[in-house]
């Protein structure tokens, strides 16, 4: 093999591995970038369930009361636990309808609808 022959191999991977990697970032944000949404637990009550929610979406339940609080998932597909003043997320991975509540409260109820 000749010094040309490998630079011309050696280029030729180059542009393979820069192909390849230019390939996973353009395709990475377009599995990873859900929306964000977000649900307000006040006066002992989950806010107005957000709309719109598609498989990949991020939940976040934010806790303005000054007990604790917990956004538990009846299908088992989230528990968090919300100390006063902490916020805590959930990925929705399926769609339909999730049911959830608190654990400390079980009177507070709500649901999402996950789309595809």
């Amino acid at each position: 093999m000749s010094v040309d022959q490998g630079k011309g191999e050696r280029s030729r991977r180059e542009v393979l591995a820069s192909a390849a990697i230019l390939t996973l970032a353009v395709a990475w944000p377009a599995r990873a970038a859900g929306r964000r949404h977000v649900v307000v637990i006040d006066k002992m009550a989950f806010g107005a369930p957000p709309s719109g929610v598609k498989v990949g979406d991020t939940i976040t339940w934010t806790n303005r009361d000054i007990v604790r609080h917990t956004a538990t998932a009846r299908n088992g597909a989230f528990n968090l636990d919300l100390p006063p003043g902490a916020s805590a997320s959930a990925v929705m991975s399926r769609a339909g309808a999730v049911p959830y509540y608190c654990r400390y409260h079980p009177a507070m109820r709500g649901e999402i609808s996950v789309g595809v």
